[in-house]
C-alpha cells in the first residue's frame, strides 16, 4: 500500500487532517495546531508528507515523513 499524503485543511469553520484522494477527513480539530500535531503522527507513521494549509486553502508550509536520504551513520 503506498502511504498517502496527509493534508491539514479548514474544514466547517475547523481544521481536519485529510488523506490525498481521500472523500472524508481522517480527523476534525478545534485549532490548526492540533491538526497539525495529528496530521505529523499520521505522515510520520506512513513515511510520506504532510501539506499545511493556510484558512484560504494555499499551502502553508509543508513537512516530509518519507525515506530519508541521509541517514544518520552509526
Amino acid at each position: 500500500m503506498k502511504a498517502k499524503n496527509q493534508h491539514v485543511i479548514p474544514h466547517q469553520g475547523r481544521w481536519a487532517v485529510k488523506g490525498e484522494g481521500n472523500q472524508r477527513a481522517t480527523s476534525v480539530h478545534k485549532t490548526q495546531q492540533q491538526a497539525i500535531n495529528a496530521g505529523r503522527d499520521i505522515a510520520r507513521n506512513q513515511n510520506s508528507e504532510l501539506f499545511i494549509h493556510r484558512p484560504d486553502g494555499r499551502i502553508r508550509d509543508k513537512d516530509s515523513h518519507g525515506h530519508d536520504p541521509f541517514p544518520p551513520k552509526g
